[in-house]
């Protein structure tokens, strides 16, 4: 009997062999509410693929507009009504916007307080789920339930009514949403009782800055699971029933459906190009003319499941599995395609090109939209190599497409349109650094003659290029300082500028050294070093010049928007990663670590950012910023200044306590996640890994630190696999006691990043106190 019992264990045991491990369901950990108050217009878009077109999500405020061009506006968690669900959410581009309504038909969205005097409506929290891929949410003044998904170019949106209420779908086409701009032309038309399409033109802020005249178009088709002919078009609050075409500013369009003695669902697919009409539904063919909405949900989660699974990590909690994960959705949704699917894009001229096809008759590369790459260098460029080149080398094509169009790079970009932004141009350090990293599929001497015509040419610069104070960089070593603005006398942000450039041309100068171009580099290193010309011997900070080389008085070293953009003096003096030998030595090493150590402690009574004010720039004003990007290497320092266990220390932390998992403390609190930067911070620094310089160089490493899960596995896109174990690790077990590499001790606290994009197994031991001999 015994042995009979053994058998048909080890017979259950060998069947259970068999059966396919059950993949862990990633997209559960996807949160895309985290830090979802005060947060900017592309961070919202749970329907939506891995670097898409298409961007679904609700919208809360977004026709109140963006007067700045950068503001948060779109959806904000703390609001208690939705005014409709928009198709697209790119830096600068937005619109097509659907709402579900029953009842007197109302074609004006409302305000926030005053739901009922438009068709926007009341929702619970509670009836709210947003994953990656998909959104639902029930809307309380109507009792309907609202369902997006998406394809790559395609938004899919599914209504259900309630019985015995006739069902309105509202377009709205011709009004401002989120960062949109101006609308400067509009237009919709109704082809059947099913279907429509149209257009909108704006004029986004950021373009009118740096591209004045140059507008931004986005066409769509839709098309209706259902018919009617009650339909018809609108402008503002006036409806044109017998109408089924408008052109005009303001304009949208309606369907509406006879009540039924049952629940009754709408499902409506709208496909999108920033090119024409004809190209929208070439798309809606390519991707969409077959499939349900169940179908693409299918399909969108299996590309989300399949991108997350690239990264698997075990241990900690379920916080910060919460934190990666979602982190890691914002890390590879930004950046979306702005290419149709035949090649065609917007060129920067308000033309359309095409992208070359290649032997399988495919675009040779996907066409992007991008904000600029400003502090890209400490988070997506490091992670991306690992997983997801190819993407890195879409964005690198996509701004050598752009050069050669215009020819120049373009710091930031809407649509191919100039939106500079922070306006000191880092494409060319961009394209440096993927080199260096192993992305080289595109030309690499025609991309380096225009990275070192980015970093040295002034003459003739558009406004979107950027660095429009350069020729003083150049010529006399520094930028100085003016009151307003940033011209070929100066900056009002100078000693920013300054550190930056230097950076940039350090960069330029590694790939110039690998060319062979020995005077390039030579005369680009003598320029990475001009920060030492503003630094202040007296008090061991960077303080910004006249343009008679005195420092300025009244100098205030907590002040930012006086020399600094978007940061002050103390934060902007660390902000030289390709130097920070020399500004350890120039500081004495015991000193440069007693004070940044201090920073830290200081830092962390604010949340290391700007405490609880939520305001993108609420940590201006303190000794350390993670909400905003020129911190974010300052904490891996200690590894360079013989403190190691330093930077175990503060990097853990901050994974623990700036990261958050609520709406409100989510990135901090209000701060700026410019399309997944934060959220790949914490991606690196939860591994353990960080590159203080961005990878500029061939001898680049990554940093070790403290990592958060007991195991990661990072299947690598050659193939290979890393592996990242922490023994003993635990939320009080932060430090490096002793660690491996593919089974050989490891004594440094860092790493060549060639030995780490080829796989291996890194090993460490995890302890309570520091190891202070282990990484000199």
């Amino acid at each position: 009997m015994n042995r009979l019992i053994i058998s048909k264990r080890i017979l259950i045991v060998l069947l259970l062999s068999l059966v396919p491990a059950i993949a862990e369901d990633l997209t559960s950990y996807v949160n895309p509410n985290i830090g979802c108050i005060h947060s900017r217009w592309f961070f919202y878009t749970p329907a939506s693929m891995p670097f898409g077109m298409a961007k679904l999500g609700p919208t809360t405020n977004a026709h109140y507009g963006n007067p700045g061009g950068w503001e948060a506006v779109g959806y904000d968690g703390r609001h208690t009504s939705i005014e409709g669900f928009a198709n697209v959410h790119e830096f600068q581009v937005g619109g097509i916007v659907l709402m579900p309504t029953i009842g007197t038909l109302q074609t004006v969205p409302g305000d926030l307080d005053n739901v009922a005097g438009g068709y926007r409506s009341s929702f619970d929290k509670a009836d709210e789920k947003a994953t990656a891929g998909y959104y639902k949410v029930h809307l309380k003044d109507y009792n309907i339930d609202a369902e997006l998904t998406a394809t790559k170019r395609v938004g899919f949106h599914r209504y259900t009514f309630p019985a015995n209420e006739s069902a309105n779908i509202i377009f709205d086409i011709g009004n401002i949403q989120g960062e949109s701009g101006k609308i400067v032309d509009s237009q919709v038309k109704i082809t059947a009782d099913n279907k429509l399409e149209g257009y909108v033109i704006t004029y986004p802020v950021y373009v009118n800055n740096y591209q004045q005249g140059a507008t931004v178009p986005i066409y769509f088709v839709a098309e209706l699971n259902r018919t009617t002919d009650n339909c018809g078009v609108f402008v503002h609050d006036k409806v044109f029933p017998d109408k089924r075409s408008i052109k005009q500013t303001g304009c949208g369009a309606y369907f509406t459906f006879p009540a039924s003695s049952q629940k009754q669902s709408v499902d409506i697919k709208v496909a999108v190009s920033y090119c024409s009409i004809a190209n929208a539904r070439e798309n809606l063919l390519a991707e969409a003319s077959n499939l349900t909405f169940d179908q693409a949900l299918d399909q969108n989660r299996k590309c989300w499941q399949n991108e997350l699974a690239k990264i698997s990590v075990s241990g900690s909690t379920l916080d910060d599995k919460v934190k990666f994960y979602t982190g890691l959705y914002h890390a590879i949704l930004g950046r979306g395609c702005a290419m149709d699917v035949d090649g065609s894009y917007p060129k920067n001229d308000g033309t359309n090109g095409r992208i070359t096809l290649n032997d399988n008759g495919e675009p040779a590369f996907t066409f992007c939209n991008t904000d600029a790459v400003w502090g890209a260098f400490w988070n997506l460029t490091q992670l991306w190599p690992l997983c997801w080149p190819d993407n890195y080398s879409d964005l690198v094509q996509t701004h050598l497409q752009v050069y050669n169009d215009s020819g120049w790079f373009g710091d930031g970009l809407a649509n191919s349109r100039y939106v500079s932004g922070v306006g000191t141009n880092y494409v060319g350090l961009f394209i440096a650094s993927a080199l260096q990293l192993g992305v080289t599929s595109f030309d690499s001497e025609k991309a380096y003659n225009a990275a070192l015509k980015c970093e040295l040419q002034y003459k003739d610069r558009p406004a979107g290029a950027g660095k429009l104070d350069l020729k003083c960089f150049v010529e006399d070593g520094f930028i100085p300082y003016i009151n307003s603005g940033t011209s070929d006398n100066g900056s009002q942000f100078n000693a920013s500028h300054t550190m930056e450039y230097c950076f940039s041309t350090y960069a330029i100068a590694q790939w110039a050294k690998q060319l062979g171009k020995t005077d390039d580099y030579d005369h680009l290193l003598k320029l990475s070093q001009q920060w030492k010309n503003i630094f202040d011997h007296d008090n061991n900070l960077i303080r910004p010049k006249d343009a008679d080389g005195n420092f300025l008085d009244n100098f205030d070293p907590y002040e930012p928007w006086r020399g600094f953009q978007e940061g002050n003096a103390i934060q902007y003096t660390y902000y030289v990663p390709h130097a920070i030998d020399e500004l350890v030595n120039m500081v004495g090493t015991d000193k440069f670590n007693q004070r940044l150590n201090e920073i830290f402690e200081i830092a962390q009574e604010n949340g290391f950012s700007g405490g609880k004010q939520v305001d993108a720039f609420s940590g201006l004003r303190f000794v350390y910023n993670h909400g905003n990007q020129p911190s974010l290497h300052i904490s891996w320092l200690f590894n360079r200044s013989g403190c190691p266990w330093l930077t175990q220390k503060w990097t853990r932390a901050i994974c623990d306590e700036f990261y958050g998992t609520q709406e409100m403390h989510g990135y901090g609190y209000g701060q700026d996640e410019d399309q997944g930067q934060l959220g790949a911070w914490y991606n690196m620094a939860a591994l353990g890994l960080f590159m203080i310089d961005g990878g500029v160089s061939s001898d680049s490493v990554f940093e070790l630190g403290s990592p958060v899960f007991d195991l990661a596995t990072v299947k690598l896109a050659n193939g290979n696999t890393l592996q990242i174990i922490a023994n003993n690790n635990s939320k009080d077990n932060i430090y490096v006691q002793s660690c491996k590499f593919n089974g050989k001790p490891w004594n440094k606290c860092s790493i060549p990043a060639k030995s780490i994009l080829a796989g291996g197994k890194l090993e460490f031991t995890m302890g309570p106190n520091p190891n202070k001999n282990w990484g000199l």
